[in-house]
């Protein structure tokens, strides 16, 4: 299937008004999420979790952490000598990631912007994003900031849903989940604020494209791989480093 001439370089809704959007359904974006995916969430971040490469003792951020769930599973595999920091923009968010895993000591939560991360250059093993880079202003840039972050030959790691590259198939994707994301949130008085999620996937860049944009961010080794009949991706790369290709 070729690719889309006309994919989107960033976010257009301005970031204060995602923040607010977000901070509005973070009462009910577990459970929203967990029926509209059938369960299907946890095994995606499982498998983002994976493709960190992370063992005990490692370090990680999770970017645009949002509920903090990708973050606890991060969590749980560098152990309690390793760290994870989930960073969000939006402020509710934040707070009912502390207040689920505020126990776990390797893990914590702040405000922060996907575009400017408080971090030193080289900080982590490893950065996640999930479901959150539709949401930056420019998907270039994102990709750049976690790599700085990054050690050398770390890996950076994006979960986000993708068209599936069926015509048919993507075209009934698009627009069953236009229509259910707001016919589920509406059973929790969210359906209006989640009419925004699907028209994020407006102009998205699909799987191969959005490997190129990491790759014009300066990663190395890049990959993805499918999820769920093609409709979520999980793209993989390494930030440079000695021996490894284009560093």
């Amino acid at each position: 299937m070729p690719r889309p001439r006309d994919s989107r370089q960033g976010n257009p809704v301005p970031e204060e008004d995602v923040a607010a959007m977000f901070d509005s359904i973070a009462p009910v974006y577990d459970r929203v999420n967990t029926l509209m995916t059938a369960g299907g969430d946890r095994r995606w971040r499982n498998a983002a979790a994976d493709a960190t490469g992370l063992g005990t003792g490692g370090a990680v951020v999770d970017v645009a952490c949002g509920t903090g769930k990708l973050s606890a599973t991060l969590a749980d595999r560098v152990g309690p000598f390793g760290r994870v920091v989930g960073v969000d923009l939006a402020p509710a968010m934040v707070a009912a990631a502390e207040a689920a895993y505020g126990d776990l000591v390797q893990l914590t939560f702040q405000v922060g912007n996907a575009l400017a991360l408080p971090f030193a250059d080289a900080e982590f093993d490893a950065a996640t994003i999930a479901f959150g880079l539709r949401n930056l202003a420019d998907f270039e840039a994102g990709f750049r900031e976690l790599t700085r972050v990054v050690k050398p030959g770390g890996r950076v790691v994006c979960l986000e849903l993708t068209v599936p590259p069926q015509r048919g198939w993507g075209r009934l994707f698009r627009s069953s989940f236009g229509r259910l994301a707001p016919l589920v949130a509406s059973a929790f008085g969210q359906g209006e604020a989640y009419r925004y999620l699907p028209s994020s996937l407006d102009g998205f860049p699909d799987a191969p494209t959005l490997a190129d944009t990491m790759r014009a961010a300066g990663l190395v080794e890049v990959g993805f791989r499918r999820l769920a009949l093609g409709a979520v991706a999980v793209h993989v790369g390494r930030a440079p480093g000695p021996g490894l290709p284009g560093a």
